[in-house]
Parts: C-alpha cells; structure tokens; sequence
C-alpha cells in the first residue's frame, strides 16, 4: 500500500490523515504500517482525498491520476 507514501508526499501528519478518516492516530499507523487491514469503506475517502485511485492505493497500479470518469 502506498498509505505513508501519499501521506508524506503531501506534506501530512498521521494526526491529519486520522483526522479525515475520524479515527485515533494510533490506528491510523498500524493501517499505514500494514499491522491491520485498512477497513475498505476508507479506501474511497482515503482516494478521493489524495485525489488518486484506490488501485494506486492499495499498490496495484504505479498510476497516480485517478481514472478518467466517461
């Protein structure tokens, strides 16, 4: 996952993503640090945030942009 990448790639603190996500930042880090799974309801918070796709998050794509809507 590219959790801490995105995460420091802006300019981030745990305590801001745990903000977005209203969630403590403790588990916010053991999510980034792949402890425990990500629950998926984040993940479209988590894209539509950093502006990319889930595919980029989760490491399946080296793709950044998210996909073009038609």
């Amino acid at each position: 996952m590219y959790l801490k990448k995105l995460r420091i790639d802006n300019n981030l603190l745990p305590k801001d993503i745990a903000k977005v996500l209203n969630i403590d930042e403790k588990t916010y880090l053991k999510y980034e640090n792949e402890i425990e799974e990500l629950p998926i309801n984040y993940l479209p918070i988590l894209a539509n945030f950093y502006m990319t796709s889930v595919d980029y998050i989760l490491g399946r794509t080296e793709i950044k942009h998210p996909y073009p809507i038609d």
